[in-house]
């Protein structure tokens, strides 16, 4: 199913991620591309690639809250619609990654999982899952990034992998199906408030 679902997406895309590339490439310095180490099926790293969202050479923690100041104004908006992982359809056609299943983790949070966290592992990463469609951005409300990272570490982090490992015990082509959908929706939602707020002069 990732192989005949991704393969003329991505094709259908490429246009758009050209859009992308050039919109990233002419809006801030740095490269188009922000590459990633993340963990892959059976915990083997890979090398992950998604349009950049942040100012080059930032640093900081390995996730975003809301507000985050490293991310470019274009960077929120690809974030919003979800554009900046058109790439990893690249990953789905070559096996690394499936359209849908868990998150794609940064090595230093998945060392901190569980043996039963752990599970998780058994399956690809994937674009889409069933703990992505949340908002994780808008829960990570906090003052400093310490606290952020203690906020992600101690909640979202345990509360996301407890719904991956509710997907891996109950999967089916029909709960893809069904999650795939939902994507889709948020992502028109997305689209559709932001050309409300443009059009009325509010920040896209």
């Amino acid at each position: 199913m990732d192989l005949v679902l991704a393969l003329p997406v991505l094709l259908a895309s490429l246009p758009l991620q050209a859009f992308v590339a050039l919109l990233v490439r002419c809006t801030s310095p740095g490269p188009v591309i922000y590459r990633a180490t993340r963990i892959g099926y059976a915990g083997e790293p890979f090398t992950m690639y998604k349009f950049r969202t942040m100012y080059a050479d930032v640093g900081g923690i390995a996730v975003t809250s809301a507000g985050d100041v490293r991310v470019t104004a274009v960077g929120r908006w690809l974030r919003k619609l979800k554009l900046d992982e058109l790439p990893q359809l690249f990953h789905v056609v070559l096996g690394d990654m499936s359209l849908v299943g868990r998150r794609p983790e940064d090595p230093a949070y998945v060392a901190l999982y569980t043996e039963e966290q752990r599970r998780v592992l058994q399956v690809p990463p994937a674009i889409t899952g069933p703990a992505m469609v949340v908002n994780e951005e808008g829960l990570l409300d906090a003052p400093s990034p310490e606290e952020v990272h203690r906020l992600y570490v101690e909640e979202i982090m345990p509360a996301k992998i407890a719904i991956d490992l509710h997907y891996l015990d109950t999967w089916s082509p029909l709960t893809d199906f069904r999650i795939l959908l939902t994507t889709l929706a948020a992502m028109t939602h997305a689209n559709r408030s932001s050309s409300q707020n443009r059009a009325i002069g509010g920040p896209p």
